[in-house]
């Protein structure tokens, strides 16, 4: 069995990129980030101090929408990189 993988082209994760810089920009990410708590760790951190993570990277074809993306703090975001949660081990 061979499994499914999907590269976007540049002008697609372009896309992306300015769809969550936009998210960002937005109530609904200002108030997932005033809670201040990291979606993969727990550590409570100030809501500036949180940087937006996609669950399913763009690189890996995920996209910018609510449901895709989570605020988490930098340490995670650093050790996830573009990995699938599958792949990735969590938080140390």
């Amino acid at each position: 069995m061979t499994a499914f993988s999907y590269v976007p082209d540049e002008d697609e994760i372009r896309r992306e990129k300015q769809k969550a810089r936009e998210l960002r920009q937005s109530q609904w990410w200002k108030r997932r980030c005033a809670a201040g708590i990291c979606h993969y760790c727990g550590k409570k951190l100030p809501a500036k101090e949180l940087t937006m993570d996609h669950i399913v990277p763009i690189a890996k074809g995920g996209k910018s929408t609510k449901g895709n993306v989570v605020p988490c703090c930098s340490d995670c975001n650093a050790k996830k990189k573009s990995s699938l949660l599958m792949d990735w081990e969590g938080p140390e």
